[in-house]
């Protein structure tokens, strides 16, 4: 397992250049390397070789407000760019979550780590993943060499990009030494509508109806027989949005949060606040919205408790089931947390994306030495 803090621990390079040359060192000998952000995403179980962490290669090398992009070293901590943006009315719009919580770790999330994990939150749904607010990356491949896709906007991704196949490759491909972001402006009031008693049939029939509309509902998430519609922007437009929601959604009786219960409510959602303090197994599952009520149901036969977010494309699990079982009803379920279950983290690709993957780490990584085994864990 990566540790909570892996700058304590193995190798820390403290440039790129420096980080260049130890890949390459470790490509003429064939030594495996663990690749660790601030270890705060995935418990990936028993991984092979020194742990590699980015934590040193760190700093913003240059945020333009008027831009709105943002260029940060891999192991930036993420508490130091979300201030930063706060103070220039901007935002990461994917909203990525801390992770510590729910897995019980006091490492440092970095923006590395979330662009490694794709990590995306609540927002995904109206904002896109943080994939598709990437504009370029710079990072070091399975043999030492520096490697460079995209810029500062857009339309200066062309060809391969790059920054799509290594966004969610979890340092399989290569290891990120900087990411260049698009920013977007931190909308000022929001408020949240609350639908309590609702069964996780219901709460996806909200999500359906919500967001069919215009009025570009920012969070649709079921817990504990609730489900919760966000809606976010500047405040005269917010209300009428609001208020036609709750005129559709009629005769349902809605509870209406107001700013600050509402970024606390999110918070907590986009956090898990409500599975941590266990150590049973969690589990990420990805489905069509239609389809999330029966995975729920199939899931929660096997003893645990779901919540869901995405308007129902999220499904998370926490609870017994060995890993077998759950994905025998959910396939594409990943092992967040890992409860004391072995096995692979992530779910088995299907033999065509198996080829493609294998062909992909063939070309960046033949030596095979970046988290070796991970995706198949």
């Amino acid at each position: 397992m990566i540790p909570d803090n892996p700058s304590r621990a193995g190798l820390s390079p403290a440039s790129e250049a420096e980080l260049g040359a130890l890949i390459a060192e470790r490509f003429a000998t064939r030594q495996p390397l663990r690749i660790a952000g601030g270890g705060t995403r995935v418990e990936t179980g028993p991984v092979p070789g020194e742990v590699l962490s980015t934590a040193a290669i760190s700093g913003v090398v240059t945020y333009e407000p008027g831009e709105m992009t943002l260029i940060a070293r891999a192991g930036t901590p993420l508490d130091q760019i979300e201030p930063m943006l706060a103070a220039e009315g901007q935002a990461l719009a994917f909203e990525p979550a801390d992770m510590r919580g729910v897995l019980g770790r006091n490492g440092t999330p970095t923006i590395g780590g979330v662009v490694a994990a794709n990590a995306s939150g609540p927002r995904r749904l109206l904002a896109g993943a943080c994939r598709d607010h990437l504009l370029g990356v710079r990072f070091v491949d399975g043999q030492g060499r520096v490697l460079k896709n995209g810029g500062r906007v857009m339309k200066n991704v062309t060809g391969l990009d790059l920054g799509k196949l290594i966004c969610g490759a979890h340092g399989s491909l290569g290891v990120l030494t900087e990411v260049a972001l698009k920013t977007l402006p931190h909308l000022p009031d929001r408020c949240t509508l609350g639908f309590h008693g609702v069964t996780v049939e219901e709460a996806v029939a909200i999500f359906s109806t919500a967001l069919a509309t215009p009025f570009e509902v920012s969070g649709a998430a079921f817990r504990d027989g609730s489900a919760w519609l966000r809606v976010e922007g500047l405040g005269p437009q917010m209300d009428y949005r609001r208020d036609r929601l709750l005129g559709l959604l009629k005769p349902r009786e809605a509870e209406v949060l107001d700013g600050a219960a509402t970024v606390a409510l999110w918070r907590d959602l986009r956090d898990l606040a409500h599975f941590a303090g266990t150590d049973a197994p969690l589990w990420r599952v990805l489905v069509k919205p239609s389809l999330a009520p029966a995975t729920a149901r199939a899931l929660q036969a096997l003893g645990g408790e779901v919540s869901l977010d995405w308007g129902g494309g999220l499904v998370w699990y926490c609870g017994p089931g060995s890993p077998q079982a759950v994905r025998q009803v959910a396939p594409h379920a990943t092992l967040v947390r890992r409860g004391g279950l072995d096995g692979p983290a992530f779910p088995p690709e299907a033999p065509p994306v198996a080829r493609l993957s294998a062909g992909l780490r063939q070309r960046f990584d033949p030596a095979g030495i970046l988290n070796p085994g991970l995706m198949d864990r």
